[in-house]
């Protein structure tokens, strides 16, 4: 059973490992540290909605959503949403992105939020399956990565 909640500045270290894992299946560029991982997703102002889900206490993946700054690393227009998924290998195809993209689409929502960008690694066949089964669409060229983005 697949638990889902908010995250929390406590689930650094098993977002970390969820990251790292990806990293290990060669699905992510560099490996993670819980510092960035603070920063990225627990400790910042631009967060709309960070959920983890658990099986049996464990966290098995985790989505961030925030709004988009300018400068942001991703070079998506100021105020659209910024969605990341991130899903230990071992828990893929078990609905797991599918229920939290509920939760994240829900906060995008209640944001007032307009489009929101995934940004996705050009050889991460995974990624860009499920954000196109979530109703992602191809908008503009990137350097070894696909962005997508979701009209609301």
């Amino acid at each position: 059973m697949i638990d889902l909640r908010a995250a929390r500045t406590a689930d650094a270290d098993a977002m970390v490992d969820v990251q790292n894992a990806i990293y290990r299946a060669g699905l992510r560029v560099s490996p993670v540290d819980a510092s960035m991982v603070r920063e990225r997703y627990l400790d910042t102002e631009t967060s709309i909605a960070c959920t983890v889900a658990e099986q049996g206490g464990t966290v098995v993946g985790f989505q961030s959503l925030v709004r988009a700054h300018s400068g942001n690393p991703y070079a998506v227009p100021e105020g659209w949403g910024i969605i990341g998924t991130h899903i230990h290998p071992d828990a893929g195809r078990a609905g797991v992105g599918r229920r939290l993209f509920a939760v994240s689409l829900a906060a995008a929502k209640a944001a007032g939020l307009k489009h929101v960008d995934a940004s996705i690694g050009a050889d991460n066949a995974p990624a860009l399956a499920y954000y196109t089964a979530m109703g992602f669409v191809p908008y503009r060229e990137g350097d070894g990565v696909i962005p997508h983005r979701l009209d609301l």
